[in-house]
């Protein structure tokens, strides 16, 4: 058991160079166009599960599992935006704290 644990937990040097590739290519943009991506993101996932919503409440629904977890996704994608701000908050009034 503890071999197969292992052995999925295992990534390759090549895989481990393609996930720092792709994180460069993300680091390249500004703060704000970062900020912007990640906020349309989560405005997509929100759009996505209030379609999901409506459609499980007018029995249009297709698949309740994917409309489940586009529900989740929105959920979970909005939680982390508002602890993101949070902390944004946070440390900005920690800096107007600051003495010079």
């Amino acid at each position: 058991m503890d071999k197969n644990i292992q052995g999925v937990n295992r990534l390759s040097s090549n895989d481990l160079l393609k996930n720092g590739k792709e994180v460069e290519k993300k680091e390249d943009g500004s703060f704000a166009e970062v900020l912007k991506e990640s906020l349309d993101e989560v405005n997509d996932l929100q759009k996505k599960g209030e379609e999901a919503m409506s459609d499980i409440a007018t029995g249009q629904v297709k698949d309740l599992h994917q409309a489940a977890l586009a529900i989740g996704k929105a959920e979970t994608s909005m939680k982390l935006m508002l602890e993101v701000r949070n902390k944004a908050i946070n440390a900005y009034k920690e800096l107007l704290r600051t003495q010079i």
